[in-house]
C-alpha cells in the first residue's frame, strides 16, 4: 500500500543527540564510525516505534551494514520486533512491512486480551520474509529479547485478578524499583551462539536459549502487556510460567552498558530514557547517568515531533482516540516524514563537527 504523502516539514534539525562521557570522548577524537557499534537496544513502546522506521532503515538498510561485525541486538516488545524486521535480508524493506502492517491493525470495541493476543501472533507470522529460524544463524546480528515470567496473581489470564496484581506492583514500584520486580522473573531469551550481553546483573535474571521451537513465543511474549495481550504460556527451553511484556522490567532497557567495550548505539523515539513500564509518570525515575558512559543516544527532536499532525508521534491510545481511517492516515503521515530522520542521520555521521550536535547526558 502507497503512503500518504509527506507533510514536508521543514527543520534543520530533526534529530537530538545525547552521549555519556566515554562515548562523547571518542566522537571527539576519532568520530563516529559503523565498526564502532557493538550492540544496540531496542525499547517498548508500541506504535511510538513507527516514529524511527526512516531512522532505522538508514542504519540497518546502510550505514551498519558498511562495517559488518558481530553485534547484540537487544529488544524490548516492539523493540525486539524492529531488530527481527531488521535482521531480515532487506531490513529497509522488512521494517516499512512492520510500520504498515501495525498501522493496518484494527480491533473491535471490546476486544479481548486473547483475540488480541491471537491477532498479535497472526502479525508476528506476517512479517518475515523467509524462515523465522533463520534470523538464528545471522553472520552478524546476535538476538535477544526479554520478557517476564509472572508471579501470582499476574500469572492468572482472568481480568479482575491480573488487575489486583497489577495495581499491587504499581504501588510497590513507588516505593522501589527493586521490590516491584519480586512480581516478576526476568527472562531472557538469547542466541545460544554468543553470549548475551553481560548486561543483566541489577536484577536477578535467567537467560533462555533462543531457538526454532521458541521464537515465536518469545516474541509473542516480549509484547504481551498486561490486561491487553494475553501471555505466553510455558514457552520451549524456559522455566515453566505464564509470560509477559519485556517492557514491564525494561522498558527503555536501563542497563549497566559500561560493562561493554564497544560503543552502544541507542535509536530511541525520546531522548532519555525510563528505566520500567509503571515509571513512565515517574520523573524522578531515571537512569544513572554513569551506566550510560560508552552510550549513544539518537532520537527525534521534541521540535520535529511538534509539527508532526497532533504534534506527536503515535501511541496505543491513538487506537482510542481516533476512528481507524483518521488514525491509519495520522501514522503514515508520521512514518512518510521519518524518511528525513534516516537522510538527518546519514548526513550527521559524516560530518566533521558532528560533536556539536551532541550532549551529555
Amino acid at each position: 500500500m502507497s503512503l500518504s504523502p509527506a507533510i514536508h516539514i521543514q527543520h534543520s534539525a530533526p534529530l537530538v543527540w545525547r552521549a555519556g562521557h566515554r562515548a562523547l570522548q571518542h566522537i571527539r577524537q576519532r568520530g563516529l564510525a559503523p565498526a564502532d557499534i557493538g550492540l544496540l537496544p531496542g525499547a517498548a513502546g508500541g506504535p511510538k516505534a513507527l516514529a524511527l522506521t526512516g531512522l532505522d532503515q538508514a542504519l540497518f538498510g546502510d550505514w551498519l551494514a558498511r562495517s559488518p561485525r558481530q553485534r547484540q541486538l537487544i529488544g524490548s516488545s516492539i523493540g525486539a520486533w524492529r531488530f527481527v524486521c531488521a535482521m531480515q535480508d532487506d531490513p529497509a524493506r522488512a521494517l516499512g512491512r512492520l510500520a504498515e502492517r501495525y498501522t493496518e491493525e484494527t480491533y473491535a470495541k471490546g476486544v479481548t486480551a486473547s483475540q488480541v493476543g491471537t491477532a498479535l501472533r497472526c502479525m508476528l507470522v506476517d512479517l518475515f520474509q523467509g524462515d523465522p529460524a533463520s534470523l538464528l544463524h545471522h553472520p552478524s546480528y546476535s538476538l535477544t529479547l526479554t520478557t517476564v515470567k509472572a508471579r501470582g496473581l499476574l500469572a492468572s489470564e482472568h481480568g479482575p485478578t491480573q488487575l489486583a496484581g497489577v495495581l499491587a506492583v504499581a504501588t510497590a514500584n513507588l516505593l522501589s524499583r527493586k521490590l516491584y520486580a519480586k512480581g516478576w522473573d526476568r527472562v531472557w531469551f538469547a542466541d545460544p551462539r554468543h553470549p548475551a550481553p553481560p548486561l543483566a546483573g541489577d536484577f536477578p535474571t535467567h537467560i533462555a536459549p533462543l531457538k526454532a521451537d521458541n521464537l515465536l513465543d518469545a516474541l509473542h511474549a516480549t509484547a504481551a502487556i498486561p490486561l491487553v495481550v494475553a501471555g505466553v504460556n510455558n514457552p520451549n527451553h524456559a522455566p515453566a510460567g505464564r509470560y509477559r511484556d519485556g517492557g514491564l522490567i525494561d522498558y527503555h532497557l536501563d542497563l549497566p552498558y559500561t560493562q561493554l567495550s564497544d560503543l552502544v548505539l541507542y535509536p530511541h523515539f525520546y531522548p532519555h530514557i525510563v528505566p520500567g513500564w509503571f515509571d513512565k509518570n515517574l520523573p524522578w525515575r531515571r537512569p544513572l547517568p554513569q551506566r550510560l558512559d560508552n552510550v549513544v543516544l539518537v532520537a527525534p527532536s521534541p521540535d520535529w515531533v511538534a509539527r508532526l499532525p497532533h504534534g506527536k508521534i503515535p501511541d496505543r491510545n491513538d487506537f482510542r482516540d481516533f476512528d481507524d481511517s483518521t488514525r491509519q492516515k495520522y501514522w503514515r503521515q508520521v512514518r512518510a516524514e521519518t524518511v528525513r530522520l534516516g537522510d538527518a542521520f546519514l548526513a550527521e555521521v559524516e560530518r566533521e563537527d558532528l560533536v556539536s550536535r551532541v550532549v551529555p547526558f
